[in-house]
């Protein structure tokens, strides 16, 4: 039998938050959403508060001013996200990455390894984690994804931090439809009409009711439930269709070198996530969004696909100046990396200069490893500015 784990960090954005800044610990934190609209992420302090989930800055700040609120900072929790999914590659060779704060783990077979059973393993990595990471976790352990799911929800409410179900029966008995991992409030109201009101009503439907009325998506989900393995832990990451990077000024501006050194920092941001995942690119794109919103975009195909931050900066200098325009006030720039390739993939051309390529691949590396050691953004790409 597969015995699968699901790893979900505890409040992530604010964790991340308290790791960098450990004087947030124990104190009720909020995490804001791009432009400090609304919470998006809570402590367990400003949860027992009463800050809920999704409430606008504008009114948590006045119902709750005893509260810290911090803008968020996404290139930090998906730093972190990476550390975390890397250790957990460590500890198993089968980890599929969920979300950026959720991982799924097969332990199947792990327990002779480590000489743990697999409550202990789960309690292991979550030390490991803790210990090395600095971020809190809930694991929840059982036969199959969705079942670990469940069990991860009844973990964060445990002291533990992790739990296990072996009792499948009497988790799905003690289970609401609406707590069943993939099911939203339509599919609730739909259940409910035809009486199923528990994951064990759930099951013991058959399969050719479930397939008629949800598809095949619920027939998966109820062999599941009943701890059969229909979706296996897969290694496999699906590359990204494009990298896109993208921000509000933080002010009004015409001016075209304040944008190039805005969109300068974009431009090394994707060019090392483009890197990270291992491909390049076959077209650049520039985007220029006015103040009243109105969007200006050009880009230019490449016949030989990059990943060097010098030459995506040249020609995306180019694209900037085509469709910039003086008279115009500008609120954001982005840059788009669009048809990635892989390098397993990449194909390799006739007349293609070989040694420049081979220096821009080491240049790059160069990059990637100083930040690596020094930080992000240790490395500062400049442009020649106009006469």
């Amino acid at each position: 039998m597969s015995v699968i784990a699901l790893i979900d960090c505890d409040s992530f954005f604010v964790s991340c938050e308290q790791k960098v800044n450990p004087e947030l610990k124990g104190k009720p934190v909020c995490v804001l959403s791009n432009k400090d609209g609304c919470v998006i992420s809570r402590s367990k302090e400003a949860k027992k508060m009463g800050v809920r989930m999704g409430q606008p800055y504008f009114l948590a700040k006045n119902e709750f001013p005893e509260a810290i609120y911090v803008s968020c900072h996404h290139d930090l929790y998906a730093q972190i996200s990476e550390e975390i999914m890397g250790l957990l590659r460590d500890l198993s060779p089968k980890v599929q990455v969920y979300s950026v704060d959720e991982a799924f783990v097969d332990l199947t077979g792990l327990r002779r390894l480590y000489k743990k059973n697999y409550l202990e393993l789960a309690k292991f990595i979550r030390e490991q984690i803790k210990e090395k990471i600095d971020i809190p976790v809930s694991i929840g352990i059982s036969s199959t994804k969705t079942l670990a799911k469940l069990a991860s929800d009844k973990a964060k409410k445990s002291d533990l931090g992790v739990y296990l179900i072996t009792n499948i029966q009497k988790e799905l008995e003690n289970t609401k439809i609406e707590e069943i991992w993939g099911i939203g409030k339509k599919l609730t109201v739909l259940f409910k009409k035809a009486g199923i009101l528990t994951a064990s009503d759930l099951v013991a439907k058959d399969d050719i009711w479930l397939d008629k009325t949800v598809g095949i998506h619920g027939v998966e989900m109820k062999h599941e439930l009943l701890g059969e393995l229909v979706s296996p832990v897969i290694n496999e990451e699906k590359l990204p269709k494009s990298i896109q990077k993208t921000s509000a000024f933080g002010i009004f501006t015409s001016d075209l070198e304040f944008i190039k050194n805005q969109l300068n920092y974009h431009i090394h941001s994707a060019c090392r996530k483009l890197r990270k995942i291992d491909c390049k690119s076959a077209v650049i794109g520039v985007m220029l969004r006015t103040k009243d919103f109105r969007i200006y975009y050009d880009k230019q195909i490449l016949t030989t696909p990059t990943s060097f931050e010098l030459e995506i900066s040249d020609i995306a200098f180019s694209l900037l100046e085509k469709i910039y325009n003086p008279l115009i006030v500008y609120r954001s720039c982005g840059i788009i990396l669009d048809n990635l390739k892989s390098n397993s993939e990449e194909q390799l051309f006739l007349f293609a200069n070989n040694e420049i390529d081979n220096k821009k691949e080491k240049l790059s590396k160069c990059f990637d490893k100083l930040e690596s050691k020094f930080g992000k953004d240790i490395i500062q790409i400049g442009f020649i500015k106009g006469p």
